[in-house]
């Protein structure tokens, strides 16, 4: 059975918000790296986002260790809470259980594997860790700008609808008027 080290992380800019996961698979001398995000998330979906797409790499069963610095997704195993949610019927004691769809795919996932799990500090000295941060932090920050993008876009539409729009094209300013002409010419 191959041993494999899993290194996970999330990051979420507000909560909810834009979030990015990333994880690490390390097999002997090889490593894989993946990474992903969601344009309105919480941490705790990236944290087991992170968990669940490195499992969905392994094509056979493995001996893995889990290194996360969530310690939502590690107290979930090793305090057995997640046992007791899948015995509740996926509920806990004093209401819901939020992100129930990413914690059975987690279990049923954990179930394929001999997993152990390890918590690590964040933002500390574990290279891998800080690695993984570093992706999920980058997928944060591409999201943030693809959204500032799109708002962009907008703007300069309504603008072009506006300029477009022969009741309101006296309303235009010069200035609208020239970023039009420039997307023209560009063909935007």
């Amino acid at each position: 059975m191959n041993k494999v080290l899993l290194y996970t992380d999330g990051a979420c800019s507000g909560n909810p918000g834009p979030g990015g996961y990333a994880a690490i698979l390390v097999c002997g001398t090889r490593e894989k790296e993946i990474k992903g995000g969601e344009a309105e998330t919480t941490n705790n979906r990236m944290e087991l986002l992170a968990v669940i797409e490195g499992l969905k790499c392994l094509k056979e069963k493995c001996e893995v260790t889990v290194y996360s610095d969530s310690s939502y997704v590690i107290n979930s195993f090793t305090k057995g809470w997640i046992y007791s949610w899948k015995k509740a019927g996926w509920k806990r004691k004093d209401g819901p259980l939020k992100n129930v769809e990413l914690i059975k795919e987690l279990y049923n996932l954990s179930q394929m594997h001999d997993i152990t799990w390890e918590w690590v500090k964040g933002h500390a000295d574990n290279e891998y860790n800080n690695r993984c941060d570093k992706m999920a932090v980058e997928q944060v920050t591409l999201l943030k700008s693809k959204k500032a993008q799109a708002k962009r876009r907008k703007n300069i539409k309504s603008i072009l609808l506006c300029y477009k729009n022969r009741k309101n094209r006296r309303k235009v300013t010069y200035i609208h008027r020239f970023v039009y002409s420039l997307f023209v010419l560009l063909g935007l």
